[in-house]
């Protein structure tokens, strides 16, 4: 079974206060197009404008640091096919609870730990953007020193955003050269463990974040 974890790109979608929608259109339409090729042979082509973080997007370490890794020097082993694990806060998150602190007793060294919050349900709401829950900094700290392999999370940041504030879970896990996955959802429907993470995106050299496809193959027994 694979379980879609993206939220869907469209025209003009808010991920992030501040940050511009993306933008659609055509470089050549279908009606053009029927000029450059035979009789009932007809393409489309379209263009699109977007910043790097829109939707569900991935962090390599340049998005923190210049001398960082950049999107095509990432290896796919630290993106696909990474053994994942989820660690619920849905119940705390619904009481109030912002930080996430996880439990140092998980086994999380080569693995994708995918933060379960539930906030991916006001996604494209207003209510999505303040008071979300995020990565407690010394959970953050604890992750890298593990050897985790990629961190995800399903609201806003994986960091608490007051402005101009510190981001301390970016800088310890880039830092580290583990990736971040900001923007997930449906991690409802997966089990605590035993399925396969996904989530790379294009080989941009010199760009250190944009969307991803990110998704979940969960055994049929599961």
């Amino acid at each position: 079974m694979i379980v879609e974890l993206s939220h869907r790109i469209v025209e003009g979608m808010v991920t992030y206060p501040g940050i511009p929608g993306p933008r659609l259109a055509m470089h050549l339409t279908r009606e053009d197009s029927r000029e450059l090729y035979a009789p009932g042979t007809e393409f489309e082509i379209g263009v699109i404008t977007l910043a790097a973080n829109t939707g569900t997007y991935l962090d390599a370490p340049r998005h923190r640091y210049a001398g960082g890794a950049d999107l095509s020097q990432v290896p796919l082993s630290s993106l696909a096919d990474l053994p994942g694990l989820v660690v619920r806060a849905e119940e705390e998150t619904r009481a109030g609870a912002r930080e996430v602190r996880l439990d140092p007793s998980l086994d999380v060294r080569g693995r994708a730990v995918l933060v379960h919050t539930g906030w991916d349900r006001r996604f494209g709401t207003d209510a999505y953007f303040s008071g979300h829950p995020y990565l407690a900094p010394e959970s953050a700290a604890w992750l890298a020193e593990q050897g985790a392999a990629l961190v995800g999370i399903d609201s806003l940041n994986i960091d608490d955003t007051p402005p101009r504030g510190p981001r301390p879970a970016h800088t310890a896990l880039l830092a580290a050269g583990i990736p971040v996955v900001e923007h997930l959802t449906g991690l409802g429907a997966l089990p605590g463990e035993g399925f396969r993470f996904h989530a790379a995106p294009p080989m941009v050299a010199g760009m250190g974040t944009f969307p991803v496809r990110a998704y979940a193959v969960v055994p049929e027994e599961s």
